[in-house]
């Protein structure tokens, strides 16, 4: 059966994503220790990656092909607590009862190869990302706990830009549509996701505020599973962006929306979320730090060296 995704909202606490998500038709614009974290968003930092250079530096990556906005994907297996939450929500509609919200996240394991464009046309896209998530420095751990005009500014100081949400999904998911990264069965071995998910107490202060106070930082330590920026080589995109899909959620900004809600979330984070190319959290502003929020940058390719 042919569904259409629908977008999930994550709580200010960061509940994984419900069932509210249960297709994948994705359009696009619709639908994170304080020693380790040297990704301080007052400190814009380069990579000295070996890659080779090409036409976007050593820090980032060309990715360029042809988008398509509107895409189609078949669900063939949910993961079992997915599927028993469907059953059991079925049955008190049975008795006449209302489900109670859930927070049983929607994970596909296996999608139907390929997706479907359902736009009528393509369109190109020509422009560099960022290979690994802020600081985009191999070895360190990303980002958290940053607003979305903290990672705003922070990319503007390093001479880039926030990611838009259509960068975002044809990095991922490539010309192929693949719906991870990596391909059409979900992964838990080749990126950082599905951990276990750990309630928070509380809500968390920014990060540098949060590191310097001793009840927030320990929160922070039962709550945190990242790991570090190049720990899931495997978990990379085919243009080789790595970390799109788990690790940490990302800002990306959303052209057309007003202020405070340019805002979104793309890709995941380390718990039990859905943690694909296409869905998108909106519900919270440019204001919000959750304790599993990061991002990272993009630009435009140098025009002394775009085609």
């Amino acid at each position: 059966m042919w569904v259409v995704l629908v977008l999930i909202c994550c709580a200010a606490s960061c509940k994984p994503d419900g069932p509210a998500a249960t297709t994948n038709t994705a359009a696009a614009g619709t639908s994170a220790s304080e020693d380790q974290t040297s990704a301080s968003v007052a400190t814009a930092s380069s990579s000295s990656m070996t890659a080779a250079v090409g036409p976007c530096g050593a820090d980032m990556v060309l990715v360029e092909g042809r988008y398509c906005p509107l895409v189609k994907h078949r669900c063939l297996q949910h993961s079992q607590d997915y599927e028993e939450d469907i059953k059991y929500r079925a049955r008190l509609r049975a008795r006449g009862l209302k489900p109670p919200p859930s927070s049983v996240p929607e994970r596909c394991l296996r999608y139907q190869e390929p997706g479907k464009c359902l736009s009528p046309s393509r369109r190109p896209m020509r422009f560099c990302m960022d290979r690994y998530e802020w600081p985009n420095e191999k070895g360190q751990l990303p980002a958290l706990l940053v607003t979305w005009v903290e990672a705003d500014k922070a990319c503007r100081a390093a001479g880039k830009r926030l990611c838009t949400a259509d960068e975002f999904n044809f990095a991922c998911e490539g010309e192929a549509l693949r719906p991870y990264s990596y391909g059409y069965r979900r992964d838990a071995a080749r990126c950082n996701i599905d951990k276990r998910y750990v309630q928070p107490r509380r809500r968390l202060m920014p990060y540098e505020a949060c590191a310097a106070s001793t009840s927030c930082k320990a929160h922070l330590d039962e709550l945190d599973q990242r790991v570090p920026i190049g720990a899931s080589p495997n978990c990379t995109s085919v243009f080789g962006v790595v970390d799109l899909n788990g690790n940490v959620n990302e800002w990306v900004s959303r052209p057309g929306q007003q202020p405070p809600w340019r805002s979104g979330l793309k890709g995941g984070w380390w718990g039990p979320a859905r943690s694909r190319c296409r869905p998108m959290v909106i519900v919270h502003d440019e204001n919000y730090a959750g304790y599993e929020v990061g991002f990272r940058c993009c630009s435009n390719v140098p025009a002394a060296k775009s085609r």
